[in-house]
């Protein structure tokens, strides 16, 4: 486990680009954090790591959102609205968290128990009492 402190945007957004930046086909991480935490933050500067160049954005109506240019896929899930863990048949997640890219998922706790054993699980929490901007990142 490692834990990292942030005090900006911008430092969270580097943390997750080295980690973009090192990740391998295959790899699934799982991102969970309250709301206003800096998920989509994180999952910006991740995607600049994978060299991904177009507008990254949360996909919270969609669940997944692709993208391609970069060094390798990027698979976004944002599973904020799932119910039920078996809901993520229908988006056929299985077959991206298996295939070529690197899938990244927001929310993961609703569906943690169909995740591979090897998911790398990112935590973000504020401490207001260290600044608005304060953030904790776990990585495990």
């Amino acid at each position: 486990m490692q834990v990292f402190e942030s005090f900006s945007e911008e430092e969270t957004r580097a943390l997750a680009w080295r980690l973009g930046r090192q990740a391998r086909a295959g790899q699934v991480y799982a991102l969970n954090g309250d709301l206003g935490t800096g998920k989509t933050v994180f999952t910006k500067g991740f995607a600049g790591g994978l060299g991904i160049t177009e507008y990254v954005s949360s996909p919270t109506f969609t669940i997944l959102q692709i993208y391609e240019d970069g060094r390798l896929p990027l698979y976004h899930f944002d599973v904020y609205r799932i119910e039920e863990p078996e809901e993520m048949e229908e988006v056929g997640f299985d077959e991206y968290v298996d295939g070529d890219g690197v899938s990244l998922i927001e929310w993961a706790s609703r569906i943690e128990e169909i995740l591979p054993p090897d998911t790398c699980f990112v935590t973000i929490e504020k401490d207001l009492s260290r600044g608005l901007d304060y953030r904790r990142i776990t990585i495990e």
